[in-house]
């Protein structure tokens, strides 16, 4: 039993304002995120969004209760990057996107995340994306030319534009977008376009071809959620043009509902201060950083302690540090039975437009006042400290003792000697291997840090 009498805020793009969520149906709170284009591993960025709002699934499943709330995220899997993927490496496209579908739902479990109650594909929908498409038409929102058919941006004029707040005239002023002649207006967007036979295609009035990116995710919330749903999700890049066409296609569409009446959008993710790119080689998927011994317990609380809305910086210094924090709450709260519900000061953060920071300050007062059962509960409900996501914690350590004393050793006779070589290249090999080296007096102390490979010590 959820507690409802609790009230959510949440800052709506819609309206550039904080407001009370109140969902269409107390029974049925319905929520929408896009999910990822299905051809490679997904990257750091693409987890911050999966996180987000898997704690905002989290909120409404304790408030309304877990049977209330329906979350859909669906995987685009027709998209000319996985044509181009299958093109050059040869591989038959049901085989690429099958593959890393699964490679992203098993590193997003590793982060915590729930399951959706739907994962839509977009090829399991196409019959429904051909009705809606021909029903625009039908209605003078849409138009075929040239075996593509397009959204006619003229007719939703007025409304075009509103939740990034653009005008269709400035857009057209400053337009990039590529201007085909089949186009009567420079922002019309593809709803449909021609498939040649090397590329998956559907049979449609207007030829064999498959849907444009936009109209999956219309038509898929609307068959899933209905005309009218609470929340619809998703990074602040796909603002525009991708949710700004939902808006227009669904509303056109079914002009009855409201489509989504919440639009909550997540900000961008750095790394170490820099924005995340190949160049800079600071580009890391998700599956990088577990392989570099990166618990995804260590990545979930990192990104929980930004608010969805701000920029996020991934730092190895943040890793250390939630890596440290883990490693204390779970020896407070070993053995311990959570307490009933999450604390109330914890739940009031998150209902507070999503306030993770927060409820990760109110986690470490839980701790510091030794509230053992509280500090479970609270953490198990952002999904941290679960016993399925514990095992980095609990594996075995591994006695280092042997190469302390070598340490030890090699600096013993430096001390003579004055030729310090063979003790600068131990600690460097052992910092290269994931270990802190602590030197004093006293004798020689290597600590493993998130990154620590104890295979790369076998050598030494």
């Amino acid at each position: 039993m959820g507690t409802m009498d609790r009230v959510i805020k949440l800052q709506n793009t819609k309206t550039r304002k904080k407001e009370v969520f109140e969902p269409v149906d107390a029974s049925n709170v319905r929520m929408y995120v896009c999910g990822p284009t299905v051809y490679d591993r997904a990257h750091l960025g693409n987890a911050r969004p999966v996180v987000v709002f898997d704690v905002l699934y989290r909120l409404l499943r304790e408030v309304y209760g877990v049977e209330q709330v329906t979350y859909a995220r669906n995987f685009t899997d027709v998209d000319d990057k996985i044509n181009a993927r299958a093109a050059e490496s040869g591989r038959a496209i049901g085989d690429i996107t099958a593959e890393t579908t699964q490679w992203f739902l098993d590193d997003m479990g590793e982060l915590g995340a729930l399951e959706p109650n739907h994962m839509p594909r977009a090829t399991e929908f196409i019959p429904q994306m051909v009705a809606m498409i021909e029903d625009l038409i039908a209605r003078g929102h849409a138009y075929a030319a040239e075996g593509h058919v397009l959204f006619a941006v003229e007719s939703w004029k007025e409304l075009y534009g509103k939740l990034s707040g653009r005008s269709v005239d400035d857009m057209i002023a400053g337009a990039r977008v590529e201007v085909a002649p089949y186009k009567k207006n420079p922002m019309d967007f593809v709803l449909w376009k021609p498939s040649t036979d090397d590329l998956p295609g559907w049979d449609s009035l207007w030829g064999r071809g498959r849907p444009g990116w936009h109209i999956e995710c219309s038509a898929m919330s609307y068959e899933l959620l209905g005309e009218t749903f609470d929340i619809h999700g998703g990074g602040n890049d796909l603002m525009f043009p991708h949710h700004e066409n939902e808006i227009a296609q669904s509303c056109c569409a079914h002009p009855e509902g409201e489509f989504a009446r919440f639009w909550l959008h997540n900000e961008m993710l750095q790394v170490e201060g820099k924005k995340m790119s190949k160049s800079l080689g600071n580009f890391f998927t998700v599956r990088d950083l577990l392989d570099q011994g990166y618990p995804g317990e260590v990545i979930r609380l990192v990104f929980l302690q930004t608010h969805y809305r701000k920029p996020m910086d991934w730092t190895d210094k943040k890793a250390k540090e939630a890596e440290a924090t883990l490693r204390k709450w779970r020896a407070l709260t070993a053995g311990i039975e959570p307490a009933p519900s999450a604390a109330a000061a914890v739940l009031d953060a998150l209902a507070d437009d999503l306030n993770s920071a927060g409820a990760i300050a109110e986690l470490h007062k839980l701790a510091a006042a030794g509230d053992a059962a509280g500090l479970l509960a609270s953490a198990q409900m952002l999904g941290l400290l679960t016993e399925d996501m514990g095992a980095w914690a609990s594996a075995p350590s591994i006695d280092l003792s042997a190469y302390e004393a070598k340490l030890f050793e090699a600096r013993q006779k430096a001390m003579e000697s004055k030729n310090f070589s063979e003790v600068d290249e131990l600690k460097a090999a052992f910092v290269e291997a994931g270990l802190e080296v602590r030197m004093s007096k006293a004798g020689v102390e290597l600590v493993p840090g998130a990154g620590f490979d104890p295979d790369r010590l076998e050598a030494l």
